[in-house]
């Protein structure tokens, strides 16, 4: 019988699918299929692992269960890495995961990858003065919607009601930013420019809330944790993007999820993520 194939496993508590029940389902899963969790970590109360780190313990396969904020710190640092990374569904959005897995559950990518019915991929990703987003960058005051996003993750439902008034406002009144090139969607610009990478391309999406409605809609998308059926304009494709903001000012950013702050004027570009990621899904985006 083949011998268990070691991992390292990375976990986060505070992402969207991180419960006792659905931890315990997925090492029950890594077993059953033949991987052994040899290292646990668990972040952020405990560090990352590192290519040093991955290198003592003789193990060239990390799996991590966590969000995009999470996956996208982990794989920044292991870039260079010769190993492989199994990025699995653990938070609310999982938005890498079905760029790499397409609909399949966490269970049935493991027994993919167990069978060797997996490929590594270095997938496209928007790179930014600000870090790499391996599953999307958002631009623009609208970006204090993180903060709603944030409050609805943690069921903070005072937070969620003065966030959602607060985002609105700040939506309103913040500069917007335009896509100046290539020039496309409204030279004045939209409150919130979603960049999302693909292989061939950055996918250019501009959210915008002008009517009454146009808000209820909003408002409603994010109730069901995902912003991106609200009201927007798919712009177009580039390799390279720069926004700028109406008066030059710094705009908020989210890359994967995580809070920045950009200068007036930035460059977005696609560039290839710099360590090997497991995929079970071959259509190329």
């Amino acid at each position: 019988m083949k011998p268990p194939t070691p991992i390292w496993l990375v976990t986060n508590a505070s992402s969207g699918s991180n419960d006792d029940v659905a931890l315990a389902a997925l090492e029950a899963s890594c077993e059953e299929h033949g991987f052994h969790v040899a290292r646990h970590t668990v972040f952020p109360d405990q560090e990352l692992p590192t290519p040093a780190m991955l290198e003592a313990a003789d193990l060239d396969r990390v799996a991590v269960f966590a969000g995009d904020g999470t996956i996208n710190t982990l794989i920044a640092g292991l870039a260079g890495w010769g190993g492989a990374v199994l990025v699995l569904a653990g938070g609310t959005m999982n938005l890498l995961y079905r760029r790499l897995h397409g609909e399949r559950t966490v269970a049935q990518v493991i027994e993919a990858c167990a069978r060797g019915d997996s490929t590594m991929r270095r997938p496209g990703v928007v790179r930014s003065p600000y870090g790499d987003a391996f599953a999307g960058m958002l631009a623009g005051p609208g970006t204090s919607w993180g903060q709603v996003r944030e409050a609805m993750r943690e069921a903070n439902v005072g937070a969620l009601a003065t966030g959602a008034v607060e985002a609105i406002e700040q939506t309103l009144a913040g500069e917007m930013i335009a896509c100046i090139e290539p020039p496309l969607g409204r030279p004045e610009g939209y409150p919130l420019v979603m960049l999302t990478p693909t292989d061939g391309g950055i996918e250019i999406e501009a959210y915008h809330a002008e009517t009454a409605a146009e808000y209820l809609e909003q408002a409603w998308a994010l109730l069901k944790r995902n912003f991106r059926e609200g009201p927007h304009d798919v712009l177009g494709r580039a390799r390279k993007v720069c926004l700028e903001s109406a008066d030059g000012n710094p705009f908020g950013l989210l890359v994967d999820g995580e809070q920045a702050e950009a200068a007036g004027h930035v460059e977005f570009v696609l560039a290839a993520c710099e360590v090997d990621l497991l995929a079970t899904e071959r259509d190329g985006r």
